[in-house]
């Protein structure tokens, strides 16, 4: 007993506490990447912590999670920014706009020092396109404090992995849209 005490005390020693806010990534070709970050933010409400959340692509799709989370006004600000799902658009110039102006208000949220936890939904997917500069994110990043930021979407930039703390890559073994059957109202929206 006693050396699993000593065991446990030195490791203790060795985990330090995080000297400012995490980066997360939720990355891959499977679902629930934004999905696990809504899960994050309701750990976060739990803990009476203020949340903010910026949606790079989604544009005025209606979610369940964004209906959900709209009652708890006071403690999450969400910031829908993106012009829709990029096969929806066919204007890059807007579309860049559109990142480039979600990015600033991400940038605005996590060097506010106001929120504990900062969701930059399917930026990775802004990324992807080249709407955004992997160097811009990454100096937004820097800007936090004590704030935590998740950042969702497929393909995630290598620089950005190397650069985050936690990287989760959800895999796909079976979807359902392959099978030629829509998403879900309350399971996939």
């Amino acid at each position: 007993m006693q050396k699993l005490q000593k065991s446990q005390a030195q490791k203790r020693r060795e985990l330090r506490a995080p000297e400012r806010g995490l980066v997360l990534v939720h990355t891959g070709d499977g679902k629930g990447k934004s999905s696990s970050a809504f899960g994050v933010i309701a750990r976060a409400l739990g803990w009476g912590h203020k949340v903010g959340v910026v949606q790079f692509i989604k544009g005025k799709w209606k979610t369940g999670e964004k209906r959900f989370f709209d009652r708890f006004a006071d403690e999450i600000d969400w910031h829908v920014m993106g012009e829709g799902f990029t096969w929806d658009t066919q204007d890059r110039e807007k579309d860049i706009a559109a990142a480039e102006a979600a990015l600033a208000k991400s940038a605005e949220l996590i060097s506010s020092n106001a929120y504990n936890l900062v969701v930059l939904d399917e930026i990775n997917i802004a990324m992807r396109y080249d709407y955004l500069k992997t160097a811009a994110v990454i100096e937004a990043l820097d800007l936090r404090n004590d704030t935590s930021v998740i950042l969702t979407g497929r393909n995630a930039k290598p620089e950005l992995i190397d650069y985050a703390d936690t990287v989760t890559e959800m895999t796909e073994v079976k979807h359902a849209f392959h099978a030629g059957i829509r998403a879900h109202q309350g399971v996939d929206f």
